[in-house]
């Protein structure tokens, strides 16, 4: 792999990239502080939506890692900036965790189980699905909601394996009511890019998107025109490069990799 030069904004996924669970990965104390003593744009981004940004910020701070909430994207973020746009003060069934519901309240949506005034049902990460929410979703999609999601994950990297995401709770909302899921506004979708891009005000060609999986950190960097960085502490594994339809730039065995020699 070629070394890596220094780019303007670099963007970090979270989960496998810079902790797995309540634990720091290697090196990434040193290449956060090394990147913002040198006035780099520093920006982490994440699929999972059963936090909110400010509770990102919190574990951040907990861990060690000075951020604020304004230098954090997450999925619920974006669908919020989504429906917003497309359809506000919309009615909606979540079948997700109560996070994503607070985010979606506070930006003035309401919430029914009542099939007749749904409009959206939302599919997301949800450890506390049920066949009661299943059949909500159903009802309520078969009456004419339209199905989308927070993210197309099949799972979160967790320490000594890994946790069912939300690919798996679209997969049951659409298979009982033989619909498809219309938009999924996470990485790598085109929404995601949009919402980082406003947050770092750096154009995407200087920036570089470091991630673990292949098939949402890098496919959306490189779709965006960014440099991609595949970090191999979390999902993916060299033997995964073979079936990728997009490389990444560089490959880092930890994030040490990232700092000059």
């Amino acid at each position: 792999m070629p070394s890596i030069p220094a780019y303007e904004g670099y963007i970090f996924d979270l989960d496998g990239t810079i902790y797995l669970g309540d634990t720091l990965l290697p090196g990434v104390h040193e290449v956060l502080a090394s990147l913002r003593s040198a006035g780099r744009r520093v920006a982490f981004l994440s699929n999972n939506p059963t936090y909110t940004r400010l509770q990102y910020a919190e574990k951040l701070n907990r861990l060690a890692i000075p951020a604020d909430p304004s230098v954090i994207v997450n999925s619920s973020y974006v669908l919020v900036q989504w429906l917003l746009q497309h359809a506000p003060g919309t009615c909606l069934f979540v079948a997700g965790e109560q996070p994503l519901i607070d985010d979606l309240a506070a930006a003035g949506f309401v919430f029914s189980e009542h099939p007749g005034t749904i409009e959206f049902v939302v599919a997301s990460f949800d450890r506390t699905f049920t066949y009661h929410k299943l059949q909500v979703a159903f009802d309520a999609i078969r009456a004419g909601a339209r199905l989308i999601a927070t993210n197309a994950d099949r799972y979160c990297p967790v320490p000594g394996g890994g946790q069912p995401d939300a690919a798996a709770i679209i997969a049951a909302i659409e298979a009982c009511t033989n619909t498809r899921c219309e938009v999924v506004v996470g990485k790598p979708s085109p929404f995601t890019v949009q919402a980082i891009g406003e947050l770092l005000a750096v154009p995407m060609e200087q920036c570089l998107m470091i991630g673990d999986r292949l098939e949402t950190d890098i496919a959306m960097g490189a779709r965006a025109g960014m440099a991609t960085a595949l970090v191999l502490t979390g999902s993916s594994r060299r033997v995964d490069l073979a079936m990728a339809q997009h490389q990444p730039d560089y490959i880092l065995d930890t994030l040490l990799d990232l700092l000059p020699d």
